[in-house]
């Protein structure tokens, strides 16, 4: 064990040599303390009309546009005397997920307009809005009248290194702030009935019902970038609840990451680049399970719009007056929270950011499961009038089919899991490509060295990692067709991103 009195001569070899050492005294990360250049930018990425929309089992076509959908992009550059030591791009994006075939083409996009980035430091993560275009090739047959997905893909991947390219560009010397605030956004949609099963969404009015099933996380983590003069150029807000608002919708819609958009924007000036981070919330939903009635009277009367009592249970807590409501939530802490840290920026801090590919045991298929998937599959193949609208249901079942039948030939099967862990100063951001239930998120948080600890999901494909007590529940993001990796893969995720953060931190 160290002394105490060592800790302040590895700190300053930290400072001095800008290599982080082990309790052993061998290098753990490379971490640059250099001046912080700082470029943003924002990208239209909405798709032409009409355009069929990704996260519903069934296929469903927009011909209207409520709100644009945009790629958001903060570059974070160290230079020292004037050169780059170490660059990480940020992009958050208004889709469903980011497939790897997508993400690779923004990164082959984005190295072909810039020389000498390494685009494997380039984090992109969707929203998770169900009322983007779909970006997911195979997962539905759509109309040949619609936005296909590959000229989707080009599209966006081009509109994004545009942006990339003018971020760059446009990098100045800028600060960075960090700091913490709560609002209530995050609801665990995962009902627990007395027989021991569970459901998503289900009902809680039932006599059946017992509880809601596991955690929720109301924390609002929020990265502040400012220029040189102290103004504000951009926010990345992490929220442990995906942009599921209008979900069920057919129209385009950014949910409500739009109107915190619009009114930071009002707040700190127009060119304001705001990113949306998805915490870990693989269970999680911006609209209450309970207590529906309380919240639309609440809604109405913070419009200043008061309704007949009986009104407020027809009220649709999926509206776009429901939508402000969260935004209004949101903004108000993030608002908070940047009055209380706005004098504490940092210019030069520590930055390290390493990328691994972690090898996750993948969920394995049952005999039974198997079977109950082929029969769910030719159902719906078989229904002639039923194939097409349900052609994303047909092909979930199908992957577990496919996923039993190559068990055979391998049966350990792995997930490849790109993972980031980026340490900016006294925090750290750390990614996967899941929709991970939240409580192993709250674990990353709780075992974390970093004084404030991201925790991104949806920096990848998706599909759900949900813990065991959800499997034994069940239903819809806990069953085999939901997951890839299950609760065994969750903790190794969990674990071995906690032992890429403390690193970090010796």
């Amino acid at each position: 064990m160290i002394k105490k009195a060592l800790f302040p001569i590895i700190t300053a070899l930290v400072i001095l040599t800008g290599k982080s050492t082990s309790a052993a005294g061998f290098p753990v990360a490379e971490i640059p303390a250099a001046d912080l250049y700082i470029g943003t930018a924002s990208v239209d990425i909405t798709p032409a009309l009409p355009a069929a929309l990704d996260g519903q089992m069934n296929v469903r076509i927009a011909t209207v546009v409520e709100t644009p959908l945009t790629a958001n992009i903060i570059v974070m550059d160290s230079q020292d005397k004037g050169k780059s030591v170490s660059s990480t791009v940020l992009i958050s994006c208004d889709l469903v997920a980011i497939p790897a075939e997508l993400r690779d083409m923004i990164r082959q996009s984005v190295a072909a307009k810039i020389t000498g980035l390494d685009t494997r430091k380039i984090i992109i993560n969707a929203t998770h809005t169900h009322t983007a275009a779909v970006v997911r090739d195979g997962w539905y047959t759509l109309p040949k009248e619609v936005t296909q997905v590959k000229s989707y893909q080009h599209f966006i991947a081009g509109q994004i290194a545009g942006a990339v390219k003018k971020a760059w560009a446009g990098r100045k010397p800028g600060t960075v702030s960090w700091g913490l605030g709560y609002a209530k956004v995050a609801y665990n949609r995962r009902a627990v009935y007395r027989d021991g099963t569970a459901k998503m969404y289900g009902n809680t009015d039932s006599p059946e019902f017992k509880g809601i099933e596991g955690y929720e996380d109301q924390s609002i983590n929020t990265l502040f970038f400012s220029d040189e003069s102290g103004k504000l150029i951009g926010a990345c807000i992490n929220i442990a609840s995906p942009a599921q608002v209008a979900e069920s919708r057919s129209t385009i819609n950014a949910d409500y990451w739009h109107p915190v958009r619009v009114s930071l924007r009002k707040l700190y000036g127009k060119d304001l680049c705001v990113l949306g981070w998805i915490g870990a919330a693989g269970d999680q939903t911006p609209r209450p399970m309970y207590s529906q009635a309380a919240e639309a009277r609440m809604m109405e009367l913070i419009k200043g719009d008061r309704k007949v009592d009986h009104e407020y249970r027809k009220t649709d807590l999926s509206s776009d007056d429901y939508m402000n409501e969260v935004a209004r939530r949101v903004v108000n802490s993030v608002r908070d929270t940047y009055t209380a840290v706005k004098n504490e920026r940092h210019k030069s801090p520590l930055i390290s950011h390493s990328v691994e590919d972690l090898e996750l045991p993948a969920r394995i298929v049952t005999a039974d499961e198997y079977e109950t998937a082929k029969k769910m599959r030719d159902e719906d193949k078989n229904d002639a009038a039923k194939a097409i609208q349900l052609s994303r249901r047909i092909a979930w079942n199908e992957e577990v089919m496919t996923r039993f039948d190559n068990q055979k030939k391998n049966p350990r099967p792995m997930y490849t899991a790109e993972v980031h862990v980026v340490r900016i100063g006294d925090i750290v951001l750390c990614t996967n490509p899941f929709e991970l239930f939240t409580e192993f998120g709250i674990q990353m948080k709780s075992r974390s060295k970093a004084l404030q600890t991201f925790v991104l999901q949806l920096a990848g494909p998706g599909t759900y990692v949900p813990t065991k007590e959800a499997v034994r529940g069940g239903h819809y993001s806990a069953i085999i067709q939901s997951n890839r990796v299950g609760p065994e893969g969750g903790q190794l995720l969990t674990d071995r991103t906690v032992q890429m953060i403390n690193k970090l931190w010796p």
